[in-house]
């Protein structure tokens, strides 16, 4: 039965109309997932030896087992803003002689092979046959491998119960921020308890049956939700619930781009992909702690310094600019319609990816930590995420031409990808990092970040000028996105 389920996966997909259009981003999103795969097994297989050149002291083992949490709690947030619990047509399978339970269970043993657990095995496998091969106990190492292939089966199977609860998924994002801060920012030392945990599963093997049974539970859980759930009524019934509304008010202060800034306020509020981005954006800030927190990385590699400048405060602009106007695709024509002002529209996005980096950069502050020179490179980001890199993308917005699907999730969805956001993406790293090279081997370190900074304050001051630019960019290819958007995706 499970052979006859992926046939007609594979009849659906390649009978399908959109299959075909754009091989060529698919293909290299296929090489990048081979990429990263790749990736995660040459780290698997040298991480013994780095870890013994960086801990020479330290047992790599233990080296890992004390990141474990850590990794744990992070891949489950990954998890909640990526994967999606894999499906297939049901509705028409319903009518047929086929036992709801098998239907389930093909749903749920596909999750066991999604790459999201794939990239975990691809670092685990390789690390545990260095571990034998170097001589450890293979009975302990394979207790302790087989207890990360059922943590990543409990949190394959965790996420799918909690990846429609906003609450738990905040927890988990405030736990995960919470051990960070106390590792990184007190003495508690949080991955102590780490190692000890798993320390506990190479001294005893048999005790990898605790997270398989965890698993097991989980699969359980999901089996009942879904059989609850599996009806021919339960795709197709109309839910009613209470409408919410949101008080925008403080929006009027912007004058006549506030109904522009409210949509895409409720835009991001409530759909998927747009409130996965700003949940993304938001976790950048946090990733600082990563480049800042080594004093060696400060003082000698300035790469890192400029991408963490950007990173930091620049998630929202880039995650949400390299899509405009492809966020408004679905009503895309009906606005075209309507007797509005083409530079209200794109100032109004302007507005909203400056208003929110500003608050990105607020949430920063507590870098000031970690030295007033490295908060002056986080400030020259922000200015130049404001004043360079949303132009940008606005004027770059004018070559989008694919529709894009809000409901969707963002991994594995090419919806309203083209080469254009790659080569946007490489122009809005490569420059800055160009910019701050010339001037740091020239002139002196500062000086790079303050090309920066003078760079993002001249768009700034100029923005009228590049912003009617850009308008008449829009409105020369306006008829040809229009075209484009009334394909179906």
């Amino acid at each position: 039965m499970i052979v006859r389920f992926l046939k007609l996966e594979l009849k659906q997909y390649f009978r399908s109309s959109y299959w075909k259009k754009g091989i060529i981003l698919k293909l290299i999103m296929s090489f990048f997932i081979l990429w990263i795969l790749a990736l995660f097994l040459i780290i698997g297989v040298n991480s013994y030896s780095t870890l013994k050149k960086v801990y020479p002291k330290q047992d790599p083992l233990q080296t890992v087992n004390s990141f474990l949490l850590f990794i744990i709690l992070g891949d489950l947030i990954f998890r909640y803003l990526m994967q999606k619990l894999p499906v297939m047509n049901i509705k028409p399978l319903l009518l047929l002689p086929i036992k709801k339970d098998k239907l389930i269970h093909y749903i749920l043993v596909k999750s066991i092979f999604s790459v999201f657990n794939f990239l975990s095995l691809f670092f685990y496998v390789p690390f545990a046959i260095v571990l034998i091969h170097e001589g450890y106990d293979f009975i302990s190492v394979l207790g302790w491998l087989m207890a990360m292939l059922f943590i990543i089966q409990a949190t394959n199977f965790l996420n799918f119960l909690v990846t429609k609860n906003n609450t738990i998924f905040t927890l988990i994002a405030v736990l995960l921020i919470s051990l960070l801060a106390l590792q990184n920012l007190t003495n508690f030392d949080i991955s102590f308890y780490s190692k000890q945990t798993f320390n506990t599963i190479i001294t005893n093997p048999i005790l990898f049956l605790i997270p398989a049974a965890i698993s097991l539970a989980f699969y359980y859980l999901n089996f009942k939700t879904l059989r609850n759930r599996i009806y021919l009524d339960d795709p197709i019934s109309v839910k009613t619930t209470k409408a919410n509304t949101s008080d925008l008010s403080f929006t009027e202060k912007f004058g006549d781009i506030a109904p522009f800034i409210k949509n895409d306020i409720r835009l991001i509020q409530r759909n998927k992909r747009a409130k996965t981005l700003l949940l993304i954006s938001i976790g950048h800030v946090f990733f600082g702690v990563f480049f800042f927190k080594d004093s060696s990385l400060i003082n000698n590699e300035f790469p890192f310094l400029v991408f963490a400048s950007l990173f930091i405060t620049g998630g929202f602009t880039q995650n949400y600019g390299q899509f405009i106007p492809t966020w408004d695709s679905q009503h895309f024509n009906m606005l075209m319609t309507q007797d509005i002002s083409y530079k209200k529209y794109l100032n109004s996005k302007w507005y909203l990816m400056a208003i929110i980096t500003c608050l990105l950069y607020c949430m920063s502050i507590p870098y000031l930590y970690f030295g007033l020179n490295n908060f002056l490179m986080i400030s020259a980001g922000t200015i130049f995420n404001i004043g360079f890199n949303s132009l940008i993308l606005l004027y770059f917005g004018s070559f989008n031409r694919k529709r894009l699907n809000l409901n969707n999730g963002l991994f594995g969805n090419s919806q309203g990808t083209s080469i254009t956001q790659y080569l946007i993406q490489t122009l809005l790293i490569a420059l800055p990092m160009s910019l701050f090279f010339i001037f740091d081997k020239f002139i002196g370190r500062n000086s790079g970040f303050v090309a920066i900074a003078l760079v993002g304050g001249i768009g700034f001051i100029f923005k009228n000028y590049f912003m009617n630019l850009i308008v008449n960019k829009y409105i020369k290819d306006k008829y040809t996105m229009i075209n484009a958007f009334k394909k179906e995706i």
